[in-house]
């Protein structure tokens, strides 16, 4: 909990908040979170004002003092992306040219992180001029969680904190919710054997993967199982599910080979598209997800969706910034 600090954490809307030293500003993409983060560190979130005209352009009022405070901005890539992301750099660039002393930009999921590479010939990489955005804008200082790529760390010449992993929170849900002697920790790609390892590991329970090949993006034509999973209850672990075609994909075959229950846990609940209705209809007993994206719609849509709340891992997060502390401990364990 911080007291008497200079912390500022900002709220979206208008509202009618005591003064704070501390400034946390979420912008409008996931008010939600940025309330639990406040409450977590014991501070009311201060006060900005976030519209927008007939044509579409923000414009941002911040309504208290910054100057020579630590402002903390939280803010995540979903919904209107776009417009969220310019929301961002503009709240940034408020609080620039208002004097604050340091300014971090909270992104619990960092927007065009799948455009991390020139995967093609005159391709964007997309990731990178984010990042030439938020620096620009006068960020000082980047906490997100669980980057799609870890290269997109050194787009930036400003320190980012992507050490945020959901992982400490998954392992403590799936110690709470299933029989650890019959789980085994499944991976959909090759890419995320690294991750799903490691949880296994952990745990201390088998692990299995897919192998699959894509004929194009977001589009997979073909999987292989390598594991065993007969009578064991499989869990699919994943950074993001977006279509979840990869996901349902899996738990197809994750079914014909006898998993005897399947579920899958992601960071972040992307869920576009027809996702949730395919979700409904799949092999899949639960999707749970973290509220790194706003989850109440989802959850009203599909009853197969549960939340792990990680605001209290950012709400620690920034606390440790604040006060020049280690946050290496949140790799591993999740704050009480």
């Amino acid at each position: 909990m911080l007291n008497g600090t200079s912390i500022k954490i900002f709220s979206g809307q208008s509202s009618s908040l005591p003064n704070s030293s501390v400034d946390q500003l979420p912008g409008t993409s996931h008010p939600e979170l940025a309330e639990i983060i406040a409450r977590r560190i014991g501070l009311p979130l201060s006060q900005a004002e976030i519209t927008r005209n007939n044509i579409g352009e923000t414009n941002v009022r911040i309504k208290e003092s910054v100057r020579e405070d630590d402002v903390y901005i939280v803010n995540t890539g979903c919904g209107a992306v776009n417009t969220a992301l310019m929301e961002l750099c503009i709240m940034i660039h408020a609080c620039k040219i208002a004097s604050a002393k340091r300014i971090t930009a909270v992104i619990p999921l960092f927007p065009y992180a799948r455009q991390d590479k020139k995967d093609k010939s005159r391709a964007p990489i997309t990731a990178k001029l984010v990042a030439n955005m938020l620096q620009r804008s006068g960020c000082d200082h980047v906490i997100t969680m669980d980057l799609h790529a870890s290269q997109i760390q050194g787009f930036f010449d400003v320190p980012v904190d992507k050490c945020l992993y959901a992982e400490p929170s998954v392992i403590l849900y799936i110690r709470s919710n299933f029989n650890l002697d019959n789980v085994v920790i499944v991976s959909p790609d090759a890419g995320g054997a690294k991750r799903a390892t490691s949880m296994a590991d952990r745990l201390g329970v088998d692990f299995a993967l897919f192998h699959k090949e894509r004929k194009k993006a977001n589009e997979v034509s073909r999987m292989v199982l390598v594991g065993h999973v007969a009578g064991k209850t499989a869990i699919l672990v994943d950074d993001m599910a977006d279509t979840c075609g990869t996901l349902i994909l899996a738990a197809t075959h994750l079914a014909d080979a006898g998993a005897s229950k399947i579920c899958a846990i992601v960071t972040h609940g992307i869920l576009s598209g027809n996702a949730l209705s395919a979700i409904a209809e799949s092999h899949l007993e639960k999707l749970i997800v973290t509220n790194t994206l706003p989850q109440a719609a989802n959850q009203a849509a599909c009853p197969k969706v549960e939340v792990i709340d990680i605001g209290a891992v950012l709400g620690e997060v920034i606390r440790r910034s604040h006060y020049g502390e280690s946050v290496s401990k949140l790799f591993h364990e999740v704050p009480y």
